[in-house]
């Protein structure tokens, strides 16, 4: 189903912020709307809800992996070959701690880096709309909603004064 985008284009973070509760008294959810800016401005400035992610699940994992990994390659080496080692143990556990760490760190800081780029969106659906105008110091308000609701939202961003907007109906192309 193809929705419809309105893009609003505020000069000041506050009309940002009241455009935002506008929207939010007009009952759209954070999924209906994104904030677009060039400015590395906090989480919640804006009054926006916080996202969620899950970064810090991908360096455990990985840790954990890349943990396995070594036990399995360093225990492997040392059974495999059929060795007389004279009573002495077969797995030696000093030189199997340092490659584990190693492969535990290893493991960590590759999910980390795949953990970053699925984390931040590089790969997913694009915006669509947008105004060369926002890296230039504006803040874009863009919501996508049915037709209807992106009247709604246009006429509410517009009561908390915004006053530029760009449309695009469903189905067009972006940017």
């Amino acid at each position: 189903m193809f929705k419809d985008q309105v893009l609003g284009l505020c000069r000041n973070p506050e009309t940002a912020a009241q455009a935002v509760e506008a929207l939010e008294n007009k009952g759209f959810s954070a999924e209906e709307y994104d904030i677009l800016t060039a400015t590395p401005y906090p989480e919640g400035t804006f009054g926006e809800s916080r996202h969620r992610h899950r970064l810090y699940v991908f360096p455990f994992v990985g840790a954990v992996l890349g943990l396995s990994v070594a036990v399995l390659i360093t225990v492997g080496t040392q059974i495999f070959p059929p060795i007389v080692t004279g009573g002495k143990p077969i797995l030696s556990i000093p030189p199997m701690i340092i490659i584990m760490f190693e492969g535990t760190m290893l493991g960590a800081i590759l999910f980390t880096v795949i953990g970053v780029i699925f984390e931040s969106r590089l790969f997913g659906p694009k915006l669509g709309l947008y105004d060369r105008r926002i890296t230039e110091g504006y803040i874009g308000l863009l919501v996508t909603s049915s037709p209807e609701r992106v009247t709604q939202a246009e006429e509410a961003m517009t009561g908390a004064g915004v006053q530029e907007f760009k449309r695009l109906p469903a189905g067009a192309g972006g940017r």
